[in-house]
């Protein structure tokens, strides 16, 4: 190692459990970080710093403006462009000596293990269940360790997946993924961003810690945080015999995109199955029939169920607002001689009250799949999304 770079990371070297062998170790090993938003920022920020010689970043979406509370790795200058070229330029200008390599398809089915297998370890920092059950198994299978992590509002949590060195894997924990609508949608819980870079400052010391042999990781344990009160706590974890991954008798024995299918927003139906006669009545109608039907000589009654705060942001012009905890107190407010469209955010909680809604005698109550975030996709782009 140069001398230059000696000095770069002397306090990292003057340290006993890791010493000029491990930082050699560093220079020698190759990172795959998934996701440059809130978890991946640090955890690729950290690496960075430590001196891993070769990080990969897969990444595909852009920068937004709801993004800069909490992924760090970009800043106002970058919305609207890649996040995996903003990502790449603040890494480089850190350490310009580590070689970043760009993964701009993300993870997918098909290139999930041969991609993994390139790199020794596999930092999870994405935010939805379909992709960490997918980068979960994926890592199974090219025999790679996985660190974890999550953050759901003030909590986080951390663990070393590994089942080929006897450690659980995602799935002992978890063997399925939860129904669409069960938990919350991705956008809706919130999430405290500093404790993202805790989070994600874990999983780059649960990274280096696994490359040079320092200290104890978190193979077969959780670390679970909990910031609001400021408490942590580990729990210990087994590698479950009847894991549909890893266990004794497996039933995942491939990457199936059947795995993995799921949506943290809610189903949305195709404009053929919202026409038919057979179905006067949907639950759901699409943005764009909507927009139609909106500006029909009939138009619907237009619910915003969305929270005073998120109406401040944006909103569809003629909308009534109700905040969904509020309607089963204010159904007198609503119409029961006219059609009414309810519309949230992605269209999760507007869902739950449409079927309030039905069970109250409001037949004519539908749903605007994917809310006002596919509205602005779709139909109005002028409108601020979050």
């Amino acid at each position: 190692m140069e001398s230059d770079q000696i000095a770069r990371y002397s306090r990292q070297i003057i340290l006993p459990s890791i010493g000029l062998e491990g930082q050699e170790r560093l220079a020698k090993s190759k990172v795959l970080v998934i996701g440059m938003g809130g978890l991946g920022s640090p955890a690729a920020l950290y690496l960075t710093a430590a001196g891993i010689g070769t990080i990969g970043l897969a990444e595909f979406d852009l920068v937004e403006a709801h993004n800069l509370q909490r992924q760090i790795l970009h800043d106002d200058a970058r919305i609207g462009s890649p996040k995996l070229g903003s990502a790449i330029a603040r890494l480089k200008a850190l350490n310009p000596k580590v070689q970043l390599i760009p993964h701009s398809e993300g993870i997918t089915l098909e290139n999930a293990i041969p991609l993994f297998s390139d790199y020794d370890i596999i930092v999870d920092g994405t935010d939805n269940f379909p992709t960490r059950y997918l980068n979960n198994d994926a890592a199974f299978f090219a025999q790679k360790p996985l660190i974890y992590g999550s953050v759901f509002q003030f909590e986080g949590q951390v663990s070393v997946f590994d089942p080929h060195r006897e450690a659980p894997c995602y799935r002992c924990l978890f063997p399925q993924m939860p129904e669409p609508g069960s938990v919350p949608n991705c956008d809706q819980a919130g999430v405290f961003g500093a404790l993202c870079g805790v989070i994600g400052s874990y999983q780059a010391m649960e990274v280096i810690k696994y490359l040079t042999g320092a200290g104890t990781g978190l193979q077969g344990r959780l670390l679970v945080i909990d910031a609001l009160e400021q408490l942590s706590r580990t729990l210990n974890l087994k590698k479950d015999p009847q894991c549909p991954l890893c266990g004794c008798d497996p039933t995942i024995t491939h990457l199936d995109a059947a795995n993995y299918a799921w949506t943290c927003e809610t189903p949305t139906s195709t404009e053929q199955d919202m026409t038919t006669e057979s179905n006067e009545r949907p639950l759901e109608i699409t943005t764009l029939i909507a927009a139609e039907w909106l500006k029909s000589d009939q138009p619907p009654f237009l619910l915003d169920v969305r929270e005073s705060h998120e109406l401040a942001i944006c909103q569809i012009a003629g909308n009534h607002h109700i905040p969904m905890q509020e309607v089963p107190d204010r159904l007198d407010a609503l119409p029961r001689d006219q059609a009414i469209l309810v519309q949230c955010h992605h269209g999760g909680r507007s869902l739950k009250v449409t079927q309030f809604l039905r069970s109250k005698g409001f037949q004519q109550a539908h749903n605007l799949s994917g809310g006002i975030h596919q509205w602005a996709l779709q139909i109005d782009p002028s409108l601020q999304r979050y």
